[in-house]
């Protein structure tokens, strides 16, 4: 980009000054409307000084290739950044991250059921056969939830007895903010593809 004599601030980068290699530019002395004294920093750290005149603007250029090390960008932008990093990352400093973001007091034997047996085993196999009423869909949640905060779950098939199916779905909701879809022959017949599976994934 060409750059004109108040282009050269402070922090610029300009090329033309010396051959075939930028420079910073740390100081900007003027003499009057047309020309300045320039101080600014080779690569090699070096700094020198040199006059120049109106007519020297064109073989001057900004560089604009983003700094390393700018720290101009949206603070907020960053700490939004920063902190979907920590939410991802934040399975490996709490190991039982799911309990803690959904709204349930889990059971000791559902806190062994998921972090003792089922999270260690990859790939699973797991038969979760507990007696009725003993938090199965807690369990469930509990898991799901895990994986889906480890990044190791994007599609999650949940098959529950016709009669409970609601039930799974109000709770999976209520309690893990885990959104699921019933699919039911009217589902079928109202998908696009045909394929209500390809659709959605939960």
């Amino acid at each position: 980009m060409p750059a004109r004599l108040e282009d050269l601030t402070p922090g610029a980068v300009v090329n033309g000054l010396v051959p075939s290699a930028p420079v910073t530019v740390v100081q900007a002395q003027w003499h009057g409307g047309n020309a300045l004294t320039l101080t600014y920093r080779t690569g090699d750290g070096a700094l020198r000084q040199q006059l120049l005149y109106r007519d020297d603007e064109p073989r001057l250029s900004l560089d604009q290739r983003p700094r390393a090390y700018s720290f101009d960008a949206d603070g907020a932008l960053f700490r939004l950044g920063l902190e979907a990093q920590r939410i991802r990352l934040a399975y490996l400093f709490d190991p039982m991250v799911a309990v803690h973001t959904s709204r349930i007091e889990p059971l000791p034997h559902q806190i062994e059921a998921v972090y003792g047996e089922m999270l260690p085993r990859q790939p699973l196999r797991f038969l979760l056969a507990d007696d009725p009423g003993a938090g199965k869909t807690i369990m469930a949640g509990l898991f799901i939830r895990e994986l889906i905060i480890r990044g190791d779950l994007k599609r999650c098939l949940v098959v529950a007895p016709g009669s409970l199916v609601e039930q799974w779905q109000d709770e999976l909701a209520e309690k893990f903010d885990l959104a699921f879809d019933i699919v039911s022959r009217e589902t079928v017949e109202n998908s696009r593809t045909g394929n209500p599976f390809a659709e959605r994934d939960m």
